[in-house]
C-alpha cells in the first residue's frame, strides 16, 4: 500500500502495437522469418538497441527515396524529351517548367507583373528559390534543377514520416506505410506537392500536442502551397461543435487564415494580374487527366450521343458535389455515437475533394497516403490500394504515350485508360466507405481497437459531447422523450 506522502509510481512507456502480431494480413507473411512476434516480448518497454522503430522507419524512408530516384533515372539518363517521360513513366513537371516558365533565364520569373505561373505564391517561391541555386554556367541545368528538387522532396518525405510516426500513439509501425508507399515513390517527384504534405503533417502534429497557434501557422503555410490543407479546418470545426470548445477552432482557423493572407497579400498587391492567374487558370482549365470528368469526356468523344462537360460545367458541378460531400461528413461527425477521430474526418474531406475535383493529378496520391495511415491503418487495404494505384500510374503514361505513338499497334487502348481511372476512383471510394464505417462503429477502428482514443485530438482530448444530432434520430428521439417522461 502506498504511503500518504509517497509520490505516485512513475508510469512506464506504453507497450506498442506490432503489425506482425496485430495485423492479420501481415501475420500471414511472417512464417518465412519465424512467425509473428512472441507473446512474451514487450515492445515499447524493452530497449530495442540501435534498431528502434524510428531508426528502422528512417532507413525504410531512405530506401524509398533511393527507389524514387531510380524510378526517374531513365529520364535523367535519356532526357525528358519526346515520349521518354511517358514510355518510362518518369515524367516530372520540374524539367519542362524550368525552361517554359522562364526559370532558366530569370530564377524569379514568377515575380513580375506579366508572369503567368499556374501555382500558388509559396510554391512559386520554392520553385524560384531552388532555381536561383542552379549555377548559370553549368551544363544540364534542368537536370541539376530536377536533382535539387528531388533531394528536397526526400527531406520533406522524411519529415512527413516522422510526423506521422509521432501521431500514431501506440502504433508507430503504421508510419512504415508512408515510408515505403509505392504511390510516393512513383509520384512524389512529379511536382512540389510534398511541401504541402509535410507542412500539413507538421501542422497536425502541432495540433495534437495542443500548439494550436503553431498548427494554424503550418496549416496556413501549407495552404499557400496547395489549397487542400485548409480543409482540415472543417474537421476541426465538427469536433469543436461536438465538444463545445469553439475557441480551438477560432484560434487554429484564424491563425491559418492570417498566415495565408500574410504570405499572399504582398504578392497580390505588387503583381495583381500574376496573383490572379492561378485562380483564373484553375477556373478555366478543363478536365484533368485521371479524373472522372476526363474519363467521361474521353468516352464521350468516341460516342457522339453522349454529352461532354466543359470547364465551367465541371467547375460548377465539382463545387456542388464537394459541398454535398462536406455536408455528409459533417452529418456523419455529428451523428456518430462517439466523437470521431480527427484523422478520419480529415481523410474523408480531402478524399472527397480529390474524387470530385476537375483534376486528379497522379501526384495527388501523396496527399492521401499519410491521411489514410492516420484514418484506417490496415495493411491489407493499403497494399490493395497501392497495387491499383501503381497499375493506374503506368496505365496513364502508356495512354499518353499512345496519343503520340507513330506505330498504331503500340497504342494503349482508350478503354484500358478509362477502366484504370475508374478502378483507382472506386478503390478510393471504398476506402472512404471503410473510414466512414469505422466512425459509425468504433469497434472497427484499428486505432481504438488498441485502447487509444484519438492521438490527434489535442485540446479536444477527454472532452464529452456538448452537441450532437443523435437526439434528432427517430429511435434516439423516442428514447429521450421516454426518459423525459420518466423524470
Amino acid at each position: 500500500m502506498q504511503e500518504p506522502n509517497q509520490s505516485p509510481p512513475k508510469r512506464g512507456p506504453l507497450r506498442i502495437t506490432v503489425p506482425s502480431r496485430a495485423d492479420s494480413f501481415l501475420r500471414g507473411f511472417t512464417a518465412v522469418i519465424g512467425g509473428p512476434l512472441g507473446r512474451r516480448s514487450d515492445p515499447g518497454r524493452v530497449d530495442p538497441g540501435f534498431f528502434s522503430v524510428e531508426r528502422v522507419i528512417i532507413l525504410m524512408t531512405t530506401l524509398g527515396a533511393l527507389l524514387m530516384l531510380l524510378a526517374k533515372n531513365p529520364c535523367r539518363v535519356l532526357g525528358w524529351g519526346g515520349t521518354n517521360p511517358y514510355t518510362y513513366a518518369c515524367y516530372s513537371d520540374w524539367v519542362p517548367l524550368f525552361s517554359a516558365r522562364g526559370f532558366a533565364d530569370n530564377p524569379w520569373a514568377p515575380f513580375s507583373a506579366t508572369a503567368e505561373f499556374e501555382y500558388p505564391v509559396l510554391m512559386s517561391s520554392v520553385a524560384s528559390a531552388v532555381a536561383s541555386l542552379v549555377p548559370q554556367s553549368a551544363t544540364s541545368r534542368s537536370l541539376i534543377y530536377f536533382d535539387m528538387n528531388l533531394v528536397l522532396v526526400a527531406i520533406l518525405w522524411m519529415i512527413t514520416v516522422l510526423c506521422t510516426l509521432r501521431m500514431t500513439g501506440r502504433r508507430p509501425w503504421d508510419a512504415a506505410m508512408v515510408a515505403i508507399a509505392p504511390g510516393i515513390i512513383l509520384a512524389g517527384s512529379i511536382n512540389w506537392d510534398m511541401w504541402a504534405v509535410a507542412l500539413l503533417a507538421a501542422g497536425m502534429l502541432a495540433f495534437a500536442r495542443k500548439h494550436t497557434v503553431l498548427a494554424g501557422v503550418l496549416i496556413g503555410l501549407g495552404a499557400a502551397m496547395k489549397i487542400y490543407p485548409f480543409f482540415i479546418l472543417g474537421a476541426i470545426l465538427v469536433l469543436a461543435i461536438r465538444t463545445g470548445r469553439l475557441k480551438t477552432f477560432w484560434v487554429t482557423g484564424g491563425t491559418a487564415a492570417g498566415t495565408w493572407v500574410l504570405v499572399n497579400l504582398p504578392y497580390a498587391l505588387a503583381f495583381p494580374k500574376s496573383f490572379m492567374h492561378f485562380f483564373n487558370f484553375s477556373s478555366e482549365r478543363g478536365a484533368g487527366l485521371s479524373s472522372f470528368w476526363h474519363a467521361w469526356n474521353v468516352v464521350a468523344a468516341k460516342n457522339p450521343g453522349m454529352i461532354s462537360f466543359d470547364a465551367q460545367q465541371i467547375s460548377r458541378y465539382g463545387l456542388i458535389l464537394f459541398f454535398l460531400c462536406c455536408v455528409g461528413v459533417v452529418l456523419l461527425g455529428l451523428l456518430a455515437k462517439r466523437t470521431p477521430r480527427l484523422g478520419s474526418m480529415v481523410f474523408l474531406i480531402i478524399a472527397s475533394f480529390v474524387m470530385v475535383n476537375k483534376v486528379y493529378s497522379p501526384q495527388f496520391i501523396v496527399w492521401l497516403i499519410p491521411l489514410f495511415v492516420l484514418a484506417l491503418p490496415r495493411w491489407r487495404e493499403f497494399v490493395i490500394w497501392m497495387l491499383v494505384e501503381v497499375a493506374h500510374f503506368y496505365g496513364l503514361w502508356n495512354y499518353l504515350a499512345s496519343t503520340s505513338a507513330e506505330d498504331p499497334h503500340k497504342a494503349f487502348p482508350m478503354v484500358g485508360y478509362v477502366v484504370l481511372v475508374l478502378a483507382h476512383m472506386i478503390m478510393l471510394g471504398y476506402l472512404m466507405y471503410l473510414v466512414a464505417r469505422s466512425i459509425l462503429d468504433p469497434r472497427r477502428d484499428p486505432i481504438r481497437a488498441v485502447g487509444q482514443e484519438d492521438p490527434l485530438a489535442g485540446e479536444f482530448a477527454g472532452l464529452g459531447d456538448k452537441f450532437t444530432l443523435r437526439p434528432w434520430l427517430p429511435k434516439a428521439k423516442k428514447h429521450y422523450e421516454t426518459a423525459g417522461n420518466k423524470s
